[in-house]
């Protein structure tokens, strides 16, 4: 369901397994707030699922925050939309009454989503990162206390190279996060094997969680 009176247009849909962690969907440049339902439903079928549509356009394409130029982000306009995003998910929590969810980020929606575990480290339960890179040149110091976070790169991607997404890890890591990593077979798309070894990790939280 489209849900009003929130401040970011939303799709919300309810879980069918009470066991399993709500994920925020964080479509990329160009999705909405459906864009990843149905990777969201591939992956963690009874899962709550919110999905907000990004604020940003950049030439009538939705984003989450302002770019310069490819791979050159607006960092004041990331750190501003990132605690935006993050009143979000505190007032959809109530709303709905879920717990911390777990991001599930696609290239944009992956580096907003990596801003907000560096800026806001208590908003999320853990992230999926998909074809993530830094969002920030010099982050805060967060403490990340062991949160999970998947990160699947494309060794072919020109956009968000593994080096950039290694440099992410190295970052989060030293937060304190517990930092998965893998590269992939693929360039920016995601592919089957995104969908299988996002739903393998995350089934492998359940018991943690």
């Amino acid at each position: 369901m489209t849900a009003p009176g929130l401040s970011f247009v939303h799709h919300f849909e309810p879980a069918t397994d009470p066991t399993e962690r709500p994920l925020l969907l964080l479509h990329g440049t160009g999705g909405n707030e459906t864009d990843l339902l149905p990777l969201g439903r591939a992956i963690a079928p009874g899962a709550a699922l919110l999905s907000p549509r990004g604020k940003v356009l950049e030439n009538g394409m939705p984003r989450f925050f302002r770019r310069l130029s490819e791979g050159v982000f607006d960092e004041n306009d990331v750190l501003r939309r990132a605690l935006e995003l993050s009143d979000f998910v505190a007032e959809a929590r109530e709303r709905y009454n879920i717990a911390s969810p777990i991001a599930l980020g696609y290239s944009n929606g992956a580096n907003i989503a990596a801003a907000l575990l560096l800026l806001r480290p208590r908003i999320l339960s853990g992230a999926v990162l998909l074809r993530a890179m830094p969002p920030l040149a010099s982050p805060p110091e967060a403490d990340l206390a062991q949160k999970p976070i998947l990160m699947l790169s494309g060794i072919l991607d020109p956009i968000a190279s593994a080096q950039r997404a290694q440099h992410l890890a190295s970052t989060l890591k030293r937060a304190g996060a517990a930092v998965e990593v893998q590269e992939i077979e693929a360039g920016h798309q995601l592919t089957p094997a995104d969908i299988a070894i996002a739903r393998r990790w995350l089934a492998s939280l359940k018991a943690t969680l």
